[in-house]
Order: structure tokens, then C-alpha cells, then sequence
């Protein structure tokens, strides 16, 4: 019978005689049972504890009734689990899966934090602090990426892009950016890929305003990252692939000056189109003879009045052919300090355009643009809880290779190893979680769980 306390609803089906009862009348409950491969990847990895090293907690000891890592982890693992939100928190406040996250009984233990303390939590970050988190998450990947290859790589490279981020209210430093057409803010996201390894793992997230150069910031995130690098990674060459927007004579000559490899795209100009014109032309013909697109690759000195040397400069001369359309020039640029031919460097900074399905996971899986609060500091630590929420599911992703969640990115990954129904038990021994007999995914959940941690029963 339904109560103003219990909800019910009653299907009637018709191949069904008897009537179908819903009841939310279980509280010890949970819908996010499989939340605990995250626990377990945590404690090997330490990626919470690392955020928490890095602050400091002005509170009253006495009137603490939430530590600093159980906020964190509350706001990490409630990201990873699909709530954004703060606001969550008051649905989830007595979930026992969510409690046991945190190292609380999931049966007796306390209520988690409320809206208004996280928030407040969230806003009490300092400058300082969001360095050192900063600081704390990039040498937490690279000293994980050291482990797994013993110390060992021929080459890393390093992509930055820039994304928006949209606004839609009063955030400090949200400005109007042309190019997107929104008011937003601009992060900037760096990742690493180890050798010739298809993934490309996070290791940075800066916040920066709305108007933003894309260059802005780059060269400080770069000198933060290339030392530890080469400190972890002796002997690797380290290349550095940049998109337009940071083709800058700052930039360039920093990474002269570091003596690393790189590929970096640079915005068309009359002077490069008319070096271009001969190739171009070429590729017309071949285009005009197959009826379909078609490209050619050639190289030039080239200068701008603001630099302070010639630089090799890769022509990709495209004509682009859609039926139904006129033919269309596509002339690309890209400036780079390889040797390779210029077909091969293309196809070095064509790979760079994995990096759009990284930010694709980190705004469409986990939420990276809800920077709703006012504070712009505040905004920023949430681009960095994210950001650990992140290096969790890439943890996740390199332990379900093999299994059917191979490929799988962080959406799927959530429905298919997070939201798993879940009843909890609890004795003064144990704590037994009881699911689905019928679970589809068992066997990929129950590889996992064992890779990271688990015994077998």
C-alpha cells in the first residue's frame, strides 16, 4: 500500500492478469553498485589523496563533521557516477553505495555532505592550492605512465586544444568568444601518448576566460610539464603537436629553445597560398581526372615578419570534391621541425585529432563545462575534479581491455560497469553486495574487479 513516505505506482498490462506494483521502498539500495571499481582503482592509484595534499582546511576541528578527502572523494566519485551537480547531493545523501565510497557503514553510517557544504567547500579553494592540485594530478599521471613502462619510452608526445565552454549566467571571466559565438569559457586540455599507443591520457585542465588566446597559458603549462617528463622519462624524445591558434612567435621559439620535436598548424596567408599555387594546381588536375578528392604534400621556408628564423613548412594542397558541388581548394599548413617527409609529418598532426574525442568524454561523459559558480577559482577546481574523474575512467578503460568493454568510452563505461542495481547486507563480519544474477556485463565486470584488486570467492 502507498504511503505519503513510500512511492508506488501499479501497471496494468495486458497480457498480465494480475497487476504490476512499483515500489521505491528499498533503503538499502543502491543503483550504483559497480561504483566500486572506482573505490578499488582509487586506493591502488591514489588519485583523491593527491587532490587533498595539495589543500588545506581552515575549518574549526571541532565542527568538522566531513573531512577535507571525504568531499573530495564525495564530489570526484558523484561526477564519475553522472552527478555534476551539487545539487545531487541531496539525492544521495543516504545512498548506501555513495556511503561506502566514502569508508562509511553503507547501513548505519552518517548522511553524506549537503549542497551547502560542498559548495562552500568548492569556494574556499585558493590560487595556491589550485596549483598544487594542478601540479599534483600531472605528476600523478606521470609517475603512473613510469610504473607501467618501468621508466622506459622512444617517444611521448604532448597535444594541447583548447574547448569551450559555455556560460549562461554571471561567472567571473566569462566573456564573449567570436569564434564559437557564446559567451564561455576557454580550457585548456592537455594529454600524453606513450610511443605509438592509440590513447591519449589527460594530464592537464586549466580553466582561462572566455577571451582567451589559444596560446594563452600554453607555454607555462609546457614549462611545467616538459621537466617532469624528461625527469621521469630520461632519454625519450618528447614532441609537442599545437593547432592553429598557437602558432605564435613566443610559442615557436620556446620550442626551439626546449629542443623539442614539433608539429604545429599555422592559418593560411596570401604569401603561403601563392607558394602553394603550383601544387594546388597539380592537385586540380588529379582531381578533375578521378572525380573525387584529392591532396598532394609539399614543403617551403617560410617566415613571418614577427618571427626570428625560417622554419620548414608542410603543404597539404586538398581539393575537395562533393557531388553535386564545384571542386573546393583546401590549401593546409603546418610547421614543424621534422625531417620526415612531408606526407609523414602530415600524418603525424592528422593524429592529433583523436584529441576531440577526449573532449568529447570529458564534456559529453563527464560534465567538464557545468562551471556554474560564480567564484572563477571555484569554476577551476571543478575542471580538476572532473579531471580526476577522468584519470579514474582511463584507469578503467586500460583494465577492461580484453573484455567487451574494450573500446568503450566513459558513457558507456558508466552504464554498462557503474549503474548496476545493487541490495547491501552488513554483518559484524562483512558487507556483501547482492546483484544481478542477470547482469549482462558479469563477466567484463568481474575481469576488472579481479585486475584491480579483487579475490575470487
Amino acid at each position: 500500500m502507498a504511503t505519503d513516505c513510500i512511492a508506488q505506482v501499479t501497471f496494468q498490462f495486458h497480457g498480465l492478469r494480475r497487476p504490476v506494483v512499483a515500489q521505491f521502498n528499498q533503503a538499502h539500495a543502491s543503483s550504483d553498485g559497480g561504483a566500486v571499481l572506482l573505490k578499488a582503482l582509487d586506493d591502488r592509484l591514489g588519485v583523491t589523496e593527491r587532490l587533498v595534499a595539495s589543500l588545506t582546511d581552515p575549518r574549526h576541528r571541532g565542527k568538522v563533521r566531513h573531512e577535507l578527502i571525504e568531499l573530495v572523494r564525495q564530489r570526484v566519485y558523484g561526477i564519475a557516477c553522472g552527478y555534476a551537480d551539487c545539487n545531487d547531493a541531496a539525492r544521495l545523501a543516504e545512498d548506501p553505495v555513495h556511503k561506502l565510497l566514502l569508508d562509511r557503514d553503507p547501513l548505519d553510517g552518517r548522511a553524506l555532505a549537503s549542497q551547502a557544504t560542498l559548495s562552500r567547500f568548492e569556494n574556499a579553494v585558493g590560487r595556491p592550492a589550485l596549483y598544487l592540485a594542478s601540479v599534483g594530478l600531472a605528476d600523478l599521471v606521470i609517475e603512473q605512465h613510469r610504473a607501467r613502462l618501468g621508466g622506459r619510452a622512444r617517444r611521448i608526445t604532448l597535444d594541447l586544444d583548447p574547448t569551450d565552454d559555455p556560460t549562461h549566467g554571471q561567472q567571473a571571466f566569462s566573456f564573449f568568444n567570436g569564434h564559437y559565438d557564446t559567451w564561455c569559457y576557454l580550457p585548456l586540455v592537455a594529454t600524453l601518448t606513450f610511443n605509438g599507443e592509440p590513447t591519449q591520457y589527460l594530464v592537464a585542465a586549466v580553466l582561462r576566460p572566455g577571451n582567451s588566446p589559444a596560446k594563452h597559458g600554453a607555454i607555462s603549462l609546457l614549462q611545467r610539464l616538459l621537466p617532469r617528463l624528461r625527469a621521469a622519462f630520461p632519454g625519450a624524445i618528447l614532441r609537442v603537436r599545437l593547432d592553429g591558434g598557437f602558432a605564435s612567435p613566443e610559442v615557436l621559439d620556446f620550442l626551439d629553445a626546449e629542443a623539442v620535436e614539433y608539429v604545429v598548424a599555422m592559418a593560411s596567408n596570401v604569401r603561403l597560398v601563392k607558394r602553394s599555387r603550383r601544387l594546388m594546381g597539380r592537385a586540380r588536375m588529379l582531381a578533375r581526372a578521378s572525380g573525387q578528392t584529392e591532396h598532394l604534400y609539399g614543403e617551403t621556408r617560410y617566415a613571418a615578419r614577427t618571427w626570428t628564423r625560417k622554419r620548414r613548412v608542410i603543404i597539404k594542397a586538398e581539393v575537395v570534391r562533393h557531388p553535386g558541388r564545384p571542386p573546393k581548394n583546401n590549401p593546409r599548413f603546418v610547421i614543424t621541425n621534422l625531417a620526415d617527409p612531408p606526407a609523414a609529418v602530415y600524418q603525424v598532426y592528422g593524429a592529433r585529432g583523436d584529441m576531440e574525442n577526449r573532449l568529447k568524454e570529458l564534456h559529453q561523459g563527464l560534465a567538464l563545462d557545468r562551471t556554474s559558480c560564480h567564484r572563477f577559482l571555484a569554476n577551476q577546481f571543478r575542471v580538476l575534479l572532473t579531471a580526476a574523474a577522468y584519470i579514474l575512467f582511463q584507469a578503467l578503460q586500460a583494465h577492461a581491455q580484453g573484455t567487451a568493454c574494450a573500446d568503450a568510452q566513459v558513457s558507456t563505461l558508466r552504464e554498462r560497469l557503474l549503474k548496476l542495481a545493487v541490495w547491501i547486507k552488513g554483518s559484524a563480519r562483512r558487507i556483501v553486495l547482492q546483484l544481478p544474477r542477470s547482469y549482462p556485463w558479469l563477466t567484463a565486470w568481474r575481469q576488472i574487479a579481479l585486475a584491480i584488486g579483487a579475490t575470487p570467492a
